[in-house]
C-alpha cells in the first residue's frame, strides 16, 4: 500500500509541475480575489456567523492591498486566498493546503523544518524528531525558532487554516503538520536555531533542514487513520470503523461481519473508536449505529440548506438531478434557504443488535461526521463518550461542496448547509465527552483506550 501511494505521488507530481511553474498575472489574481469574495457571499450558508461583515471586508481589503508584484506563483496566490476565506472562521469554508506547489517543491529536492509538533495546553511539543540530533527529546516544548517565539509564528500560520476556534486550528495544524505549514508561510530555510524547554531547562540546538521526501514524508505517518478492524480484549470488543466513506455496500458488509463476530464471542462491552477519523457520509455512520441503538434515531434535529447559482451548476454537472435531494436544490430560487427533513433511522432487529455497554472514543481529530455521530450517540444515550473535546462542532455549517475560481483554477470549498445536533443544542463547541481523558499525541501510549479498559475491568 505504501509503495502504491508513493508511485501515485510521483505520477500526480509530474502532471502538476507545468501549471505550478507558471506565474499568474496580477490582474488575474485580483479578478479571482473578487470572485472569491462575491461567490462566498452567495454560496456560504452564513458567511458572517462567526465574524462580522466589517471584519471580513477589512481583512479582504488588506489582503488585496498586499498584492504589489506584477505576477505571483500559485503558492503565493493560494496562501493569499486562504487568508480571505479563513477569516469566516468556518471549518468547512476552506482552500486546501497547496499540494501542487508542495509536490513541485518536493521534486526540486525541497527541505523542511525537522520537527513535527503538536499543541497541548498551549504548548508546542515535539511529536517526532526527524533531525540527526538524537539528544532532542520527544515531548520537549519548542519555545522559539530562529529566536522568534512559537506563539508569534503560530499567529502567522493560523490565517492559512479555516476553523471556528484556535483549538480547532491547532488540530488542523497537527493534521497538515507544522513542517509543511512552516514552509508554506516562511519559505525554504537551510538551518534552524531551536530553543526547547524540558523540565524548566532551556536548551538551544542548531539543526539542518531535512530532505522533504527521504527524511520526512517517507518516515512519517498521518494522524487520520482510515484503517477498519475489530479486535478483542477479553470480554470487550474494540471496533475501529475507519472513515465513513468509500464503497457503501462493502462498508455495510464489514459492519455486518463485525457485529456477527461480536455476537459469536458473546462480548459484554463494545469500544467504538472515532478518534483520528476524517468523517464522511451519514449513510455509513447511521448503519453502524443501528447495531447498538435501542430506538429510532436521526443525526440532526434540524437541517437547512441554502441554494445558489454556483451550487446549481455543480449539481447539474456532478449529481443525479432526479434524486429528491438534488431536485430541491434546483427547484429553489438562488439564495433561498429551506429545510430538508431526515427520517428516523431504524435500528437492527433485536436478534442482531449489540445490547451490552458501549463506549465511544473521541479526540480533537474526530472530524465532521465522526464528531456529529458521537454527538448523536451521546444525545440518544446509546453510549458513554470518552476522551477529549472534538475540534469540529456537532452543530455546524457543513454539507460542503466545491467549485473552481475561473482564472487560477483554485478549488474553493464552502458549506451550503447548517444542521443542529439531535438535542437541539446550538453551543459553539466541540463534542464534550462524558468521561474526560487527555489524548497525548507525543508518545506511543494510548491514554484514552488504556484508561477505559481499566475502568471496564473494575466492573
Amino acid at each position: 500500500m505504501k509503495t502504491k501511494a508513493i508511485l501515485t505521488f510521483f505520477i500526480v507530481l509530474k502532471l502538476s509541475l507545468i501549471c505550478v511553474a507558471q506565474q499568474i498575472k496580477k490582474e488575474k489574481v485580483l479578478s479571482d480575489l473578487e470572485v472569491l469574495k462575491t461567490s462566498l457571499e452567495k454560496t456560504h450558508y452564513d458567511l458572517y456567523a462567526y465574524t462580522s461583515k466589517k471584519e471580513f471586508d477589512e481583512n479582504y481589503q488588506n489582503v488585496r492591498a498586499s498584492i504589489s508584484e506584477d505576477s505571483l506563483s500559485l503558492l503565493e496566490v493560494t496562501s493569499l486566498f486562504q487568508k480571505v476565506i479563513s477569516k469566516a472562521n468556518t471549518g468547512h469554508a476552506e482552500i486546501d493546503f497547496p499540494v501542487a506547489s508542495y509536490r513541485a517543491y518536493a521534486s526540486d529536492d525541497g527541505t523542511l523544518f525537522p520537527l513535527e509538533i503538536v499543541i497541548e495546553d498551549g504548548k508546542a511539543l515535539i511529536r517526532k524528531n526527524f533531525s540527526t540530533n538524537s539528544e532532542i527529546r520527544v515531548g520537549s516544548e519548542v519555545v522559539k525558532i530562529n529566536n522568534v517565539p512559537v506563539q508569534e509564528l503560530l499567529s502567522k500560520i493560523y490565517p492559512q487554516l479555516s476553523a471556528e476556534t484556535t483549538y480547532f486550528k491547532n488540530a488542523k495544524l497537527e493534521l497538515y503538520t507544522f513542517p509543511r505549514l512552516y514552509w508554506q508561510v516562511f519559505g525554504k530555510q537551510d538551518v534552524f536555531k531551536i530553543t526547547t524547554k524540558d523540565n524548566n531547562e532551556i536548551t538551544e540546538y542548531h539543526l539542518k533542514a531535512v530532505h522533504l521526501m527521504n527524511d520526512f514524508e517517507l518516515k512519517r505517518t498521518d494522524i487520520i487513520s482510515p484503517e477498519r478492524y475489530l479486535k478483542f480484549y477479553q470480554n470487550t470488543a474494540y471496533l475501529k470503523p475507519g472513515n465513513f466513506s468509500g464503497d457503501e455496500q462493502q462498508y455495510k458488509i464489514f459492519i455486518d461481519s463485525v457485529f456477527t463476530e461480536i455476537k459469536i464471542k458473546n462480548s459484554k462491552n463494545l469500544i467504538l473508536d472515532l478518534r483520528n477519523n476524517g468523517g464522511g457520509h451519514d449513510a455509513f455512520s447511521d448503519y453502524m449505529v443501528s447495531y447498538f441503538a435501542n430506538k429510532p434515531f436521526t443525526w440532526n434535529s434540524k437541517f437547512t440548506l441554502k441554494t445558489s447559482a454556483i451550487l446549481k451548476e455543480q449539481t447539474r454537472i456532478q449529481n443525479d438531478t432526479t434524486d429528491s435531494y438534488f431536485k430541491q436544490i434546483l427547484a429553489h430560487k438562488d439564495g433561498a434557504y429551506y429545510d430538508y427533513p431526515f427520517e428516523n433511522y431504524i435500528p437492527q432487529s433485536k436478534s442482531k443488535r449489540f445490547e451490552g455497554k458501549v463506549y465511544v472514543l473521541i479526540n480533537r481529530h474526530s472530524y465532521s461526521m465522526a464528531a456529529v455521530t458521537a454527538a448523536m450517540i451521546q444525545d440518544y444515550g446509546f453510549a458513554s463518550i470518552v476522551g477529549e473535546e472534538t475540534g469540529d462542532f456537532p452543530t455546524l455549517h457543513a454539507s460542503q461542496f466545491s467549485y473552481r475560481l475561473p482564472e487560477t483554477d483554485i478549488v474553493v470549498k464552502v458549506p451550503k448547509g447548517y444542521f443542529v445536533r439531535p438535542n437541539g443544542n446550538t453551543n459553539t463547541s466541540g463534542v464534550i465527552p462524558d468521561i474526560k481523558i487527555k489524548d497525548h499525541l507525543v508518545d506511543e501510549n494510548d491514554e484514552i483506550l488504556n484508561s477505559i479498559l481499566k475502568k471496564i475491568a473494575l466492573f
